[in-house]
């Protein structure tokens, strides 16, 4: 369902009611009675699975599976796969200049990318009510997942020039694929960049936002916003993520919400950023409640906060717990409202 994404944004931004876009799939996947590998390697099954969760949960957008091994698998690499864990790639796929020199950029149609595209399809069209974000995998930690993510560090400072040409194949690719992404119906792409984390501001500015920032003003608009997902920092790069122009933010529990807020305009949305492990899949419900709670009160003064999970909640996480992170929200904007009255 074509959204216009400004509006949809402004309309965040100017609501008294704090909105929650939680990235969650594996839950629904749980809930389905599915395991991760039939939902990453199945359209089908994966759509069912945000189907679930959108008619289960109040959340203001739907997300498809934060899968950060997708386009590595399209350019060759070899993935680990399992049954109730996220897939990882296993090993390196270049190993020297020459493998860059000679690395192809593949075909949207390579490796599951067309799973993913059918998924959004499908998505997007019983999905009707709220918009569906797409994922991907931004362009330095696609680099890391293809040479080695320490061994990508090492090249950056040792051989940029190598770098960027390796980061130029990847963001091709990426552009490629948002674009089939954006064909697809979805609203949106959360672009999950967790390695610029590593890198300073400046090194982030050079390494990821200069090439994030390529995709941006490519298919950024008003019916498609994209949204830059940094796990990795703790407030450092806040500034760097921001130059990408990216009409939204998602933060990692690594960082203080409130301090990040700070760094981000105030006609952005910032998203985040509950811990995914230790809140919503290890703790219990009355402690999923109260850190869902804190964090909304120390968000409070900001209104493009946005409430999320710190990255994508891992399988098996209860549904009691989700259940509390919205009964929690519910009665934070029940609150407010009332006051405001």
């Amino acid at each position: 369902m074509r959204i216009n994404m400004y509006q949809w944004r402004k309309s965040v931004i100017a609501n008294s009611k704090v909105i929650a876009v939680p990235v969650m799939t594996h839950p629904g996947i749980d809930a389905t009675g599915h395991n991760v590998r039939e939902s990453i390697t199945n359209g089908t099954i994966h759509a069912q699975a945000i189907r679930y969760l959108a008619n289960h949960y109040p959340t203001g957008a739907s997300c498809t599976a934060m899968d950060l091994t997708v386009e590595a698998e399209a350019f060759g690499a070899s993935i680990l796969f399992s049954e109730n864990e996220i897939a990882t790639v296993s090993g390196r796929l270049l190993h020297n200049a020459d493998d860059i020199h000679n690395l192809k950029v593949p075909s949207i149609d390579s490796g599951r990318i067309p799973e993913y595209l059918k998924a959004n399809v499908i998505a997007s069209r019983e999905v009707t009510d709220r918009p569906v974000f797409a994922g991907c995998i931004g362009p330095f930690s696609l680099a890391g997942r293809l040479y080695d993510m320490s061994e990508i560090m090492i090249l950056a400072y040792s051989e940029p020039a190598l770098t960027h040409e390796l980061l130029h194949k990847c963001t091709e690719f990426i552009l490629r694929y948002c674009r089939a992404l954006k064909a697809t119906g979805a609203n949106g792409v959360l672009m999950a960049e967790p390695a610029a984390g590593l890198l300073s501001n400046d090194d982030c500015l050079e390494f990821s936002s200069r090439y994030v920032k390529k995709i941006v003003d490519a298919v950024q608009d008003e019916q498609f916003m994209v949204i830059l997902h940094n796990c990795g920092n703790t407030g450092h790069c806040t500034r760097a993520m921001v130059a990408t122009g990216a009409d939204a933010y998602h933060l990692g529990n690594k960082c203080d919400m409130a301090e990040v807020l700070n760094d981000i305009p105030g006609d952005k949305l910032a998203m985040g950023n509950l811990d995914p492990v230790t809140a919503f899949k290890q703790g219990t419900v009355n402690e999923m409640k109260q850190a869902t709670t804190e964090l909304l009160k120390h968000c409070e003064r900001f209104p493009n906060f946005v409430l999320s999970s710190g990255c994508d909640t891992p399988p098996n996480t209860p549904l009691a717990n989700i259940d509390a992170f919205f009964e929690a929200l519910q009665e934070f904007n029940d609150r407010k409202n009332a006051y405001l009255r």
